[in-house]
């Protein structure tokens, strides 16, 4: 009942008319500045940085408003990144911010990359069943059985993204530098993670 709770506080606190009203033709050329690292249709040709192509407006949004907000607050609100947070500010007004979402929303992601059979099932097992001894969340709950995410409720995509990113952020909520999470759902699970899981996690979601 309270997991149901939360879903239900998070639905509603995605719930705005504005993401709706994105334009992804407007948000290409809005886009131009984003391609050197995240590629000219959001599939990033680098590992660290993130594939945006697919992913959900709503959830886009969020970050891009946050980021800025960290921008202009020095790192005390939102969230801060050192590369990102800069470049938010560039998107001058959130129908700009909206209309870059739409248009990275309305893209295909592009397949992952192999990885070690053994290490992929090791990531399945956690990523599907959790573990109750450690008090690990199963990621599905709320990512979906195939990494689809939740749009509604603020769930991200996770399937074929960049393990090198997926690795990066599960250590920033687990170190608790990155800090932008529902009730601080991400950086709870995190923090029980060993580098064997992040890793394992990482592989398991970028080959779906």
């Amino acid at each position: 009942m309270k997991k149901y709770a939360v879903v239900l506080a998070a639905m509603a606190a995605f719930s705005s008319p504005l993401l709706a009203q994105g334009d992804a033709a407007a948000g290409e050329a809005k886009a131009a500045t984003c391609v050197a690292c995240h590629g000219a249709d959001g599939n990033s040709p680098i590992d660290i940085y993130p594939k945006l192509a697919g992913q959900h407006q709503a959830y886009l949004l969020k970050q891009l408003i946050e980021l800025k907000q960290a921008a202009m607050t020095g790192g005390k609100q939102g969230r801060n990144d050192p590369v990102m947070s800069p470049m938010a500010m560039v998107l001058a007004t959130e129908q700009d911010m909206a209309d870059v979402a739409a248009f990275y929303a309305s893209q295909t992601i592009s397949a992952g990359n192999a990885a070690e059979p053994a290490l992929i099932a090791k990531g399945k097992q956690l990523y599907l069943g959790g573990d109750a001894e450690r008090k690990i969340t199963a990621c599905v709950a709320c990512h979906g059985v195939n990494g689809e995410g939740m749009e509604l409720a603020g769930y991200p995509v996770l399937a074929k993204q960049h393990s090198g990113y997926l690795k990066s952020q599960l250590e920033k909520f687990r170190s608790g530098v990155r800090n932008n999470d529902l009730n601080g759902m991400m950086g709870d699970v995190a923090k029980r993670l060993s580098d064997d899981d992040i890793n394992a996690l990482a592989a398991f979601m970028n080959a779906q």
